[in-house]
């Protein structure tokens, strides 16, 4: 069959639904690959399912569709119920549309009716086994369901934690069958009884029950006059509050200098506990006397940072919740002979212990380095090293048995290696840097794509069963996540080290290049997975000597944007090196792809800087974008910046190679800037609504329009003016910026003029627009208690984006920045759009006006209306006429309104509304109904816009 057809992916593809079954996926907690190792990008495979099998089937509405095709699909789609209205192209073409979105459910995949169907229809297409390839395959979700729609496919990545993982899920599993988690589990079985007896005098029971963790606090010295306390950072003293509530009071003995550290439980948390750590600086109980953040800094430098236990969870039963308590004598004595034994393990083996390189130089991603941590070991307490490194004893012990039993050397280094890799799992609960929340283990990886500094941690239980932490809670993940891969059906995967930028495959090799490239600058992939790394090749190390034999992972080949100094050994990882590298990748794809193949490029980034440089990559390559599709593939619970942008969405780039069919670039192409300009704001405006339609919106709608824009200009070899100057990337980008800009506007005042509002009114709905998401809120942070910042209460408020996002914003819609200081507050890259409450000052004024004390029965009125407005005295507030005159902008009045609304000043908002005419204003209301519908429901700017538009009726307007 002739492949010159449109795929079904350039022409259509039912992005909500293969959306909703991302997000379920995303959510899923067992029976999925994911849980065999965390890994710090991971794509839903459900979605990766479809797109795949989208991009391999030509589209029946496509004049170049072979009517064979329409026919085979037709009868196909009916076996399985999704039989066309008629047999015409456009019911088959909608049919299989409905059937693509639905595949895109996890459960559809090991369904073999499903995996069947699609593997026909494939099969159709493509005469001969279709070769897909992924260069940066990450956990593996691309290579494993194109294997799944029986494709030869090819994963590969530089990464051996990743690699370790692709080769178990993609070829182990395959290969072994049930055989393998045969092995495993009796290895799962044997570990568990081997570490209970080993590991039992350092881990006590309490009333014959394991212990699920012990509670930790780092300790510094009070730098108080005359103090010298030790110092235990507490920055949670609620420990639970469910049902079981329980906390933590501190007091310090100024006579003795003792700091006493408290756990109680009862059915209320008692008001004012006092936290001993906050934004970094350590407070004393005894004086105090707060200790700035420089000097807890650098006490932990100077190795004068220690460790106090002052806890202990329990479980009271099966599902019947946990209790808490202090610890005991025996708590103590385990702990200490843990260090001991540890100590003398470390003596006569010094390789045991992780003295590899921490990347302290990173306070982006790595704050631990800050307080003297300087290899991974640091990381880790001795009792926590010491039972990892009995594991890997046990571990080498059940390998030695299966050898000795006879069993196949590759089933022997694929079921340790599945071991190794779930035991590994475990690590990043077993750090000085996990912690408690929520009554149960946190990873340390809590924040993300980063590592930070925690002052108190919790140390989890290896020995104790269903929690995480424990090596029972990990194996039946691991189990499960095994047997999800079975369903592959399919051996035809082959993994590989490869670096993409200098690919081992040949010219013309494949039908599809698919793949989810590093994401510019937000995860460190390599440094992260070192914290698994240090001990996978202690595990196994010498049953995968090819990929752990060296010190950490590699770095330097990896195509990442790093604030790394070259001299650090890894070479330079600027923005311009990441364009150079990921262009270079992007030819290698492009040349083992053939000429009428098709590639998908993943991408998702909140920053436009980031975006501009994947985009230069793939027109600089040699590739032409041929549609774009945003894809909900982000957990609803991930972290994020508090009121920042957070992409929901990945988007699809799908591209073809701009190449003659023997295999030379096309360069006689050359487009009309003029015609291109024309183009652009219609394509955009159908996109636009396009997506509105299908529930993305935000700063996923904003990226997911770069798509059809590059559309347009890659179309051509070059794009010219009339006096024949080129017109570089660059340029058009900021007309698509300034394009997306003003739709988007208008989609906000729809069928109103939006350039009828003053600059700050229109920025401010355009930013706030940016932040949303498709559940209609701004995006939220998940509270991490994050130890390295900034305390609670001063924490800025507002919504933040990046400055180059709202400058391309605001140049797009013709507002100067620098003009809007009282609506934008600009500061190290960032931009923050200020809270309504933070311009009091500037939409107020001062007042010559003496404030008049505030009868007790308002207290809580009176206390907001003096925060709003700035007052030193809690008890006091303005008098109705405190409002000077009504603001120069329509965003100002409306703002005015709503402080006197917030702060109960009834009189002085019917003045500001009906004697000065704000509210005779259309544009007012206009503005209010829309800040309604963009500020975050549960803020307060949101009650108060609210309450202003309900007064609109009362007072006659």
């Amino acid at each position: 069959m002739k492949n010159d057809y449109k795929r079904l992916i350039e022409v259509d593809l039912p992005i909500r639904r293969i959306s909703d079954h991302a997000r379920a996926e995303k959510n899923m907690r067992s029976g999925h690959p994911w849980q065999l190792h965390i890994w710090w990008a991971r794509r839903p495979w459900g979605a990766c399912r479809s797109v795949a099998l989208a991009s391999l089937i030509p589209a029946p509405t496509d004049e170049h569709c072979p009517e064979d095709f329409v026919r085979a699909a037709a009868s196909t789609l009916a076996e399985i119920g999704f039989k066309p209205a008629d047999g015409s192209r456009q019911k088959v073409e909608e049919a299989l549309l409905r059937f693509t979105g639905e595949f895109a459910r996890w459960e559809a995949g090991s369904d073999p009716y499903w995996r069947t169907a699609a593997r026909k229809l494939i099969k159709t297409a493509h005469p001969y086994v279709p070769h897909v390839f992924d260069p940066f395959s990450g956990y593996g979700a691309i290579p494993g369901e194109a294997a799944r729609l029986g494709c030869e496919s090819v994963a590969s990545d530089l990464n051996p934690v990743a690699l370790l993982c692709l080769r178990t899920l993609l070829e182990a599993v395959p290969r072994q069958g049930h055989k393998l988690i045969e092995k495993f589990n009796e290895g799962a079985e044997f570990i568990r009884a081997e570490a209970e007896k080993r590991l039992a005098p350092y881990y006590p029971k309490r009333n014959g029950k394991h212990v699920i963790a012990w509670l930790w606090a780092r300790t510094v010295t009070c730098e108080g006059p005359g103090c010298g306390a030790t110092v235990p950072l507490i920055s949670q003293t609620t420990i639970a509050k469910g049902s079981r509530k329980a906390w933590i009071e501190v007091t310090g003995d100024p006579r003795t200098k003792e700091v006493r550290i408290a756990v109680r439980s009862g059915k209320s948390i008692p008001a004012g506990l006092k936290k001993t750590a906050g934004g970094g600086h350590a407070i004393c109980p005894v004086c105090g006397f707060t200790t700035n953040k420089e000097r807890v800094k650098a006490q932990g430098k100077e190795g004068r940072m220690g460790h106090r236990l002052y806890g202990v969870a329990m479980a009271i039963g099966t599902r019947q919740g946990k209790e808490y308590a202090e610890p005991t004598p025996e708590d103590l004595a385990a702990f200490d002979r843990a260090v001991d034994t540890w100590e003398q393990i470390a003596r006569r083996n010094p390789e045991a212990d992780p003295k590899e390189k921490y990347p302290f130089h990173d306070p982006r991603a790595f704050t631990a380095g800050q307080y003297g941590i300087k290899t991974w070991g640091d990381l880790f307490s001795p009792r926590q090293k010491l039972a990892l490194h009995s594991i890997g004893e046990i571990l080498r012990d059940y390998e030695q048995r299966l050898t000795a039993a006879g069993e196949d050397r590759a089933l022997v280094r694929d079921t340790v290696t599945a071991l190794a890799l779930a035991v590994s799992n475990s690590v990043h609960y077993l750090t000085t840097m996990s912690t408690w929340l929520s009554e149960g283990m946190i990873s340390c990886f809590i924040a993300g794509n980063a590592i930070a500094m925690r002052w108190d941690w919790a140390e989890a239980n290896p020995l104790v069963g269903t929690y995480a932490g424990g090596l029972d809670f990990s194996f039946k993940k691991s189990e499960e996540a095994l047997a999800s891969t079975i369903a592959l059906n399919n051996t035809t995967t082959t993994v590989m080290r490869a670096d993409a930028a200098n690919y081992p495959l040949p010219d013309d090799a494949a039908e599809m290049f698919f793949s989810d490239p590093p994401y510019y600058d937000v995860v460190p992939y390599a440094d992260l997975s070192d914290l698994c790394y240090i001990w996978l090749k202690r595990f196994v190390g010498h049953a995968q000597p090819d990929l752990l034999a060296e010190d950490l992972t590699p770095k330097a080949e990896q195509i990442v944007v790093n604030p790394y100094a070259v001299e650090d050994g890894r070479g330079e990882q600027s923005p311009e090196r990441y364009q150079e590298r990921m262009t270079q990748a992007f030819r290698e794809a492009r040349r083992v792809l053939k000429p009428e193949g098709i590639g998908c490029i993943v991408f998702a980034h909140k920053g436009t800087a980031a975006w501009e440089t994947l985009l230069a990559s793939i027109i600089d390559a040699g590739f032409v974008v041929t549609a774009s599709w945003p894809i909900d593939t982000e957990r609803a619970a991930r972290m994020r910046a508090n009121k920042s942008a957070a992409l929901g969405s990945s988007v699809h780039i799908v591209v073809r190679p701009r190449e003659n069919p023997d295999g030379s670039l096309r360069a006689d192409e050359v487009g009309d800037w003029r015609d291109v300009l024309a183009e652009l704001p219609r394509r955009i405006r159908s996109w636009m609504q396009r997506l509105i339609h299908e529930g993305v919106v935000g700063a996923d709608a904003i990226f997911a329009c770069l798509g059809p824009a590059l559309e347009i200009y890659s179309r051509y070899s070059r794009v010219e003016k009339a006096n024949g100057d080129q017109v570089f990337l660059r340029e058009y980008l900021e007309h698509v910026w300034a394009t997306i800009s003003r739709e988007a506007l208008a989609t906000i005042f729809e069928g109103a003029d939006a350039t009828g509002f003053e600059p700050d009114a229109r920025l401010t709905a355009m930013w706030l627009w940016t932040l949303r998401t498709e559940a209609g809120d701004v995006a939220v942070e998940v509270d991490d208690e994050d130890d390295e910042s900034e305390s609670k209460a001063g924490k800025a408020k507002g919504y933040g984006l990046e400055f180059d996002a709202v400058n391309n914003i605001a140049k797009g819609l013709g507002i100067h920045l620098e003009d809007l200081d009282s609506v934008v507050e600009i500061s190290k890259g960032n931009a923050r759009l200020l809270a309504v409450s933070e311009r009091t000052q500037y939409l107020f004024g001062k007042t010559s006006e003496e404030p008049v004390k505030r009868g007790r029965k308002k207290a809580e009125q009176q206390d907001l209306f003096a925060e709003l407005l700035d007052e030193a005295d809690a008890e006091t507030a303005w008098r109705d006429k405190a409002i000077l005159k009504p603001g120069a902008t329509t965003l100002d009045r409306v703002h005015q309104a709503m402080i006197l609304f917030a702060t109960g000043r009834g009189e002085a908002l019917k003045r500001l509304l009906v004697d000065d005419g704000a509210g005779r204003d259309a544009r007012f209301w206009m503005l209010a109904n829309a800040l309604l519908a963009l500020y975050p429901k549960s803020s307060e700017e949101s009650r108060w816009v609210d309450g202003v538009l309900a007064r609109k009726k009362g007072l006659g307007l």
